[in-house]
C-alpha cells in the first residue's frame, strides 16, 4: 500500500512496518523514523460504515480529558481512503507484555477500566447505546461486512443472519451506562513497565453498558491468561459477573 504523498515526503527514510496484532478492520503501520521516533499510520476505505473518522474524534476527546492514548498528528483523505497519522503510546500491549505477571495484567485491566467507567457520561458525546449498536450490527449484516469465518468456535458454520436473530432474542433487560472503551481486549491496553500508558484502537469508545467492556475483557483474559484469571479480574474490578450480559456482549462483538 502506498502512503499519502505528503507523508512520504515528510518521512522519506522511515521504515514502514505492517502491524498484525489486533482485529481492527483498518490497515495499521508503524513508521520507524530516522530520529528514533516511532509513529503509527492507520488507513481505511471511505464508506458509510467506516470507523476511522469515529476513532479520530474519540482520540481527540481522550486528549481533552487527559486520558492517555495516541495523539492525532495529521488526518488526510486520499485514494478513496481515510488516513490517520498518530503518535505511539509507550510500552507494550498487555497481550504481548511478557515481562508482566498475570496478577499484574489483571490489576492493570481492572483498575484502568474502573477509572474509565468513572468518567461522567454527561461529558461524553459518543452514543454507543444498545439500540445504536444493534442497528449498526444489522446494517453490517445487510452490507455483507460480517466475517462469518471469524465467529467464535461455538458459532462457526452459522450465517450472520442466524446469529443476528439470536442477538435480538437474547437482549438483556438490565443496563448500567458508563463511558466504555468499546473493544476492551488486552491488545488495546498499553503498559510501560507495570504502569498503564494508554488506550489504543479507540474507534468504538462511547456510552454503553459497562459489560460492553467487562465481557470483552473477560474473554480476552481467558484466551491470553487462562480461565482461572477471569474471577480475579471481576473481583478486582468490583462486581459479580453477570453471565447473561457477558454472553450477550461477546455475541454482539461478532458483528464488528
Amino acid at each position: 500500500m502506498t502512503i499519502p504523498k505528503k507523508w512520504r515526503e515528510q518521512f522519506p527514510t522511515a521504515l514502514i512496518e505492517p502491524q498484525t496484532i489486533g482485529e481492527s478492520g483498518a490497515d495499521v503501520f508503524r513508521l520507524r523514523c530516522g530520529n528514533g521516533e516511532d509513529l503509527f499510520l492507520k488507513s481505511e476505505p471511505i464508506g458509510p460504515l467506516a470507523e476511522l473518522p469515529d476513532e479520530i474524534e474519540r482520540l481527540r476527546w481522550l486528549r481533552q480529558w487527559n486520558l492517555p492514548g495516541p495523539a492525532v498528528l495529521d488526518v488526510l483523505t486520499e485514494n478513496q481512503r481515510h488516513w490517520l497519522l498518530m503518535s505511539a503510546v509507550p510500552g507494550q500491549d498487555l497481550a504481548s507484555a511478557s515481562d508482566l505477571s498475570a496478577p499484574q495484567v489483571i490489576r492493570l485491566v481492572a483498575t484502568t477500566l474502573r477509572g474509565l467507567h468513572q468518567v461522567p457520561i454527561a461529558q461524553c458525546p459518543f452514543d454507543h447505546s444498545l439500540e445504536e449498536r444493534i442497528a449498526l450490527a444489522g446494517h453490517r449484516v445487510n452490507a455483507g461486512l460480517v466475517d462469518e469465518t471469524d465467529f467464535d468456535d461455538e458459532r462457526l458454520g452459522r450465517t450472520a443472519k442466524d446469529v443476528f436473530a439470536e442477538l435480538l432474542s437474547t437482549r438483556p433487560a438490565e443496563h448500567d451506562r458508563v463511558v466504555t472503551h468499546g473493544d476492551a481486549c488486552l491488545p488495546n491496553f498499553m503498559a510501560e513497565g507495570d504502569h498503564f500508558s494508554g488506550f489504543i484502537d479507540c474507534g468504538r469508545l462511547g456510552i454503553s453498558d459497562r459489560y460492553q467492556d467487562l465481557a470483552l475483557a473477560a474473554r480476552s483474559i481467558e484466551r491470553n491468561l487462562g480461565p482461572a484469571w477471569v474471577a480475579p479480574f471481576f473481583e478486582q474490578y468490583g462486581v459479580k459477573p453477570d453471565e447473561q450480559r457477558i454472553t450477550f456482549y461477546c455475541l454482539l462483538d461478532e458483528f464488528f
